[in-house]
């Protein structure tokens, strides 16, 4: 039985996709990694094609679809671990943290890595920092104040955790705050552990911040879910 299932969601991430499965193969055991590609136009599925890999590897293409919250969805059905993580694709040395966040499901029901627990920061430019801090206030406003970093988005959980909480696969980065608000009305027990964002790279290669029109414009729709998931019934 595969113990630990992964999920990636690509689009252009030729860049780091290399490196980033290695990393996972070499700090998690017992793994399969499953890859979501809304139809990239980069070299990311021949990178894929051409990896040796030990761990079970399966890749889904999509070319009529791109959307975070519709291929994490996706690759969720397609799971089979007894727990199931997520990593952004540009952020494979964070691998090394998920030994810890797996031997913190013997006493939690999801483990979450978070900028804003102690020892935890956000180093991007000032625009992204202040804006994730402004969301994430919000969210501890409104919905719950148990959780510090809703926008992180980087966890494992046990696979029982999907049977009570809600998730519904739409939008970018907001369908990750309804879920964890689900989670948190189920009385499920959640642990954050500390990391540091990097400074951006590439901030022109980002899912994110492509531009800053675009940026406030997925913003608008985080403040909006956010609003809608308080007053959702679960």
């Amino acid at each position: 039985m595969i113990e630990n299932s992964i999920l990636l969601c690509t689009f252009n991430e030729g860049k780091y996709i290399k490196e980033t499965v290695l990393n996972l193969e070499k700090n998690i055991p017992n793994l399969e990694i499953i890859i979501v590609d809304d139809n990239s136009s980069d070299d990311t599925i021949s990178i894929l094609n051409n990896l040796n890999t030990k761990s079970s590897l399966k890749i889904i293409k999509r070319t009529k679809t791109r959307s975070l919250g519709s291929a994490f969805q996706r690759a969720l059905i397609e799971s089979q671990g007894a727990n199931i993580g997520w990593l952004d694709t540009n952020m494979g040395d964070l691998a090394s943290k998920f030994p810890e966040m797996i031997s913190e499901l013997n006493s939690y029901d999801l483990v979450l890595l978070s900028r804003y627990v102690q020892n935890g920061s956000d180093d991007r430019v000032f625009i992204r920092a202040f804006c994730s801090k402004l969301i994430n206030f919000f969210c501890r406003l409104v919905l719950s104040s148990k959780i510090r970093d809703y926008t992180s988005s980087i966890f494992i959980m046990k696979r029982s955790v999907l049977n009570e909480s809600v998730l519904l696969g739409y939008g970018h980065g907001e369908f990750f705050i309804e879920f964890l608000y689900s989670v948190i009305k189920k009385n499920f027990k959640i642990k954050e552990i500390p990391y540091k964002q990097k400074k951006d790279d590439d901030i022109e290669n980002t899912n994110t911040s492509p531009n800053l029109l675009r940026f406030f414009f997925l913003g608008f729709f985080y403040f909006t879910r956010v609003l809608i998931t308080r007053f959702r019934r679960y």
